[in-house]
């Protein structure tokens, strides 16, 4: 299987940057895996997708 979604559980998931809204600054920011792994705790990825608003 190739693609840019193969991933499966287990696997190593490639480094990334994605905007994110900052409910401190009240506006939006950015944010990267790197960024998340360097704070030493546990990440969690989920995706919902065909839906525009806020989790």
């Amino acid at each position: 299987m190739q693609g840019c979604c193969a991933l499966r559980v287990g696997d190593t998931v490639p480094d990334f940057r994605i905007e994110t809204f900052e409910p401190a600054i009240g506006g939006f920011g950015e944010i990267s895996l790197e960024q998340m792994k360097k704070g030493g705790k546990w990440t969690i990825l989920f995706f919902y997708p065909a839906d525009f608003t806020f989790v």
